[in-house]
């Protein structure tokens, strides 16, 4: 089935419509030493929105503030048309210790700030971006239902947050009458599966889109990484800040090797990349809205929207299934044992619930 940016989903329990595919503003500026200078980023952001792309992703720290600059410049003349997602709680000036975290005095500043480089009154969609752990909940909902009341902010997110954490706000939040979360923000792709024990099926059951970072897992996917990384120093990784970044964070692995091996394989069957073969894969998967891709140049980004015309058979799938699965442990592992099924059930046959 082919899919296109114009072929919206519901994020979530919301009524916001938003492309399969969400753009990634992240490589806005250069300042971390891998994005794309301004004239570059402007291609990528005119390239996403006449495909009909909506969604765009960025946050109050990305390239030092860069990101949200430019994406402000760019949406200017089409702002309404939009969906703006951004994040606060990353640390937004060194040495200030309430310019990070999730508490109120980091929130509004952040959120001030991001209104004032994007350029407009309001935020289609702001995340908590990391789990800081010391912030009471109660003053975080309060904090992002205060600025959804004064028309700041349309929708909350949270990101990067356990799924016991996420669940317990998003309770408080009903019981309270305060804005619920819409989305979830987490790494998923064939390399990183873990979400899938629990973060996933919460989003599902809570009513939360699931927005993935990292769906060709730092690059890993694209097949630019070969077994000769696994013993290369950082600073050897082929001369790429990006790549030397991946490689000193442990991403090349000989299973993550083993994995882009049959992706390679898939793509060469499909006459695909190994790149839009990893998105196919999260694209296909029905417990994801919206994969985010970055990209630095135009080239790679009509190369990642060509995910959308992949069709997987089911063999395919498979194969990519098996060769990235993971141990679900304790105790989905458990209760999704034939032993457990028949002390549960026996040979009765039960409809899931759908």
């Amino acid at each position: 089935m082919t899919l296109t940016l114009d072929t919206y989903r519901q994020l979530g329990r919301s009524g916001l419509r938003v492309s399969p595919l969400a753009l990634g503003a992240a490589t806005f500026g250069n300042e971390w030493g891998w994005g794309a200078e301004r004239d570059e980023a402007r291609k990528l952001f005119d390239l996403y929105v006449e495909r009909g792309g909506n969604f765009i992703d960025t946050a109050v720290t990305y390239t030092n503030g860069t990101s949200e600059r430019m994406l402000g410049e760019f949406a200017k003349d089409r702002r309404d048309s939009l969906v703006l997602a951004t994040k606060y709680t990353t640390l937004r000036r060194p040495g200030d210790p309430n310019s990070g975290g999730a508490g109120r005095k980091s929130l509004f500043g952040a959120v001030e700030t991001s209104l004032r480089r994007l350029n407009t009154d309001y935020l289609d969609l702001l995340y908590l971006h990391v789990w800081d752990s010391t912030t009471p909940v109660e003053e975080i909902l309060r904090g992002l239902d205060d600025l959804v009341q004064q028309g700041k902010v349309l929708y909350v997110a949270i990101s990067n947050t356990p799924a016991w954490q996420v669940s317990r706000m998003q309770t408080i939040a009903d019981l309270r009458g305060w804005s619920p979360f819409v989305a979830l923000q987490l790494e998923y792709n064939l390399v990183e599966r873990t979400g899938e024990r629990d973060l996933i099926p919460m989003a599902q059951e809570l009513g939360l889109g699931t927005v993935l970072w990292s769906p060709l897992a730092g690059g890993v996917l694209t097949g630019k990484y070969s077994r000769d990384d696994l013993t290369a120093t950082p600073s050897g990784a082929g001369g790429s800040v990006r790549k030397s970044f991946n490689v000193a964070l442990g991403g090349v692995t000989e299973r993550s090797l083993a994995i882009v091996d049959v992706v390679k394989e898939v793509a060469h069957e499909a006459g695909r990349t190994p790149a839009q073969v990893g998105l196919a894969w999260a694209l296909r998967n029905p417990a994801v809205t919206a994969p985010i891709i970055g990209a630095r140049t135009a080239e790679q980004l009509q190369e990642n929207l060509g995910a959308l015309e992949v069709d997987l058979t089911p063999s395919q799938l498979t194969r990519l299934d098996e060769v990235s699965a993971i141990d679900l442990g304790f105790p989905h592992a458990m209760l999704a044992s034939d032993h457990i099924r028949v002390q549960t059930r026996g040979d009765l046959k039960i409809q899931a619930r759908s």
